[in-house]
């Protein structure tokens, strides 16, 4: 009997000491293999290669301070935590990922607390206003969904809350956290670059001044080096030379062509062509109808007519076709109109115009530019067809909404059609494009039209098959142009009238860093994250059965799992 339990307790030293030689092993290995398990569904924690690459390059920390602690809503609270998720998933990739959760209110003394909600908001975070019933009434509370990120001495904000109009807060929320990952690596690839990609505004075609530019310039100064170019028929103005003449590079990255309004010469056409054959992006916002605003504002009326910019035939050779005509949508702005009777006190009414539609993504257009954008104020938009381009890849971005009517230029516009009731029955030109993606190598448009002493010139290196390469036109120029008021720069996208700000501003960087991006970082807005909401009628008719089920269900299990037990001891015992 003492040998058996002798025999008995070595073999458990032994077991015991094989399963320590096996854990001792499993963490030997683990410190050379590097591997995580993602069990949900749509693998939310498992980060894109092109963040993973961005994490492993950091040579320095990189620190997060985040405003979302305090006492929340349960929305911000699960927005607190999925980004408190998200950075430990970065962390597992880089030690130089370091992060604090810091209340701003949690200072008692309410002078230092706006003094830190100012300074707050003049570094780019900006702050929600919730209101709450209590017992002492309604109450009002700041949130600041943000965060501050340094790196190097540099710091940036990077704003975790995305607002999108027309959407619920739940849905809001989803889509904020579907965004962290681009948001989060977006910022810290910012903050990393030292030396950013150059990119142009086009002059000498009445393209929009820097002035009416400025906003979306700031904001595209946080990714790229901005400058303005004027073509002229100069060579060299699009395209540099690498040592010697035959070997020529694009000198910009992206340009844009804002709202010109003059005609382009052949020999400007030539360059722009010959920047896209060889690989350079061109963002084109080009308004195929003038309509002059001065008229309407002054006569109450003006005349849209065809705008003769020499471009048809590259943009039919490139793949579109912008026709001169202008959207019509039941979907759109709001303007002020007088309705006093002449020579009365003026009665303003705020009546829709239908000629500055508000177009926002289709719910089922998942591409990285347009996803969880909100909606964009355009003016005196027209339609875009596709034609057919070999070897072109077409996206439609942006289209106009089911009751869409088209006018075609020379037509009239008048403020007195406001007061004109729309028949919806006459707004079947529905879903009319407004904004399309070319992704291909395109073929030249001069391509079998010049002089052979041009084709062969090496200064000029002629290209009439291009390298692949991207474009986007956008059949309004309008949509980047920012009112300037008593010298002061008014935000982009920001209707005065309305009180409200539209996601143009957001739609143009969209733009620029899809065309400029040669990391793929953009791609990651399209993850997706299934928003598995309650059934809240279900939830009020059933809600007392499923509290006694939770409440009464696991104490009934103990108690037979307790009276099982005694009685099995029991049974086993007293044999």
């Amino acid at each position: 009997m003492a040998q058996k339990k002798l025999n008995k307790k070595r073999r458990d030293l032994v077991n015991l000491m094989l399963v320590l030689v096996i854990i001792v092993l499993i963490n030997f290995i683990s410190s050379f293999v590097f591997k995580r398990f993602d069990l949900t569904e749509e693998k939310r924690y498992t980060l894109s290669p092109v963040t993973k690459d961005l994490l492993k390059n950091l040579d320095d920390a990189v620190y997060f301070k985040i405003y979302l602690d305090g006492d929340f809503p349960s929305g911000f609270v699960r927005l607190k935590n999925e980004t408190k998720e998200m950075l430990n998933e970065f962390r597992a990739y880089s030690h130089n990922i370091e992060y604090e959760f810091i209340n701003p209110t949690a200072n008692p003394d309410k002078k230092q607390q706006k003094e830190l909600f100012k300074q707050l908001y003049d570094k780019g975070i900006e702050p929600t206003n919730l209101e709450s019933n209590d017992e002492t009434g309604v109450k009002q509370q700041y949130v600041f969904p943000g965060a501050l990120v340094s790196y190097k001495g540099k710091e940036l904000p990077v704003q975790l809350l995305k607002t999108q109009k027309g959407i619920g807060s739940e849905e809001q929320l989803n889509a904020s956290i579907e965004g962290l990952e681009y948001e989060l690596s977006n910022v810290i690839r910012k903050l990393k670059v030292d030396l950013k990609p150059k990119i142009a505004f086009i002059e000498g075609h009445g393209e929009l001044d820097s002035m009416h530019t400025k906003d979306i310039t700031r904001s595209l100064a946080e990714y790229y080096r901005v400058d303005r170019t004027l073509i002229n028929g100069n060579v060299h103005s699009l395209m540099d030379t690498l040592g010697h003449t035959t070997n020529l590079i694009p000198k910009y990255k992206a340009i844009i062509i804002a709202k010109p309004d003059s005609a382009f010469s052949e020999k400007d056409k030539f360059l722009i062509d010959q920047f896209i054959m060889y690989g350079g992006k061109v963002l084109w916002l080009v308004d195929p109808a003038f309509t002059p605003m001065d008229s309407l504002r002054r006569y109450g009326y003006t005349l849209s007519i065809p705008n003769k910019l020499n471009l048809d035939d590259m943009f039919f050779k490139y793949g579109v076709r912008l026709n001169a005509n202008l959207l019509m949508d039941l979907q759109c702005a709001r303007i002020p109109i007088n309705k006093a009777i002449a020579g009365t006190q003026p009665r303003i009414q705020m009546e829709p115009w239908i000629f500055f539609p508000l177009i926002g993504p289709s719910p089922t257009n998942k591409h990285p530019i347009v996803k969880n954008l909100d909606l964009i104020e355009f003016q005196f938009v027209s339609g875009i067809d596709t034609i057919a381009a070999k070897g072109i890849t077409k996206t439609i971005l942006l289209n106009s909404s089911k009751y869409t009517r088209l006018a075609t230029a020379p037509s009239r516009v008048s403020l007195e059609m406001v007061n004109m009731r729309p028949n919806e029955k006459l707004f079947r030109n529905s879903f009319q494009p407004v904004a399309v993606l070319l992704e291909g190598a395109f073929e030249s448009n001069y391509k079998d039209r010049i002089s052979t002493a041009i084709r062969e010139s090496k200064i000029i290196g002629f290209r009439e098959q291009g390298i692949p390469t991207k474009m986007i036109m956008v059949s309004d120029g309008d949509i980047i142009r920012n009112e300037v008021y008593r010298g002061d720069i008014v935000p982009l996208g920001w209707d005065k009238y309305m009180n409200q700000l539209f996601g143009n501003k957001n739609f143009l960087l969209n733009c620029m860093n899809y065309l400029c991006d040669d990391s793929g970082l953009i791609s990651v807005r399209t993850r997706e994250v299934k928003l598995r909401l309650l059934d809240k009628k279900k939830v009020r008719s059933e809600e007392l059965k499923w509290k006694i089920v939770n409440t009464c269900v696991p104490i009934l299990l103990i108690l037979i799992f307790g009276i099982s037990r005694y009685y099995i001891r029991k049974k086993k015992y007293s044999s």
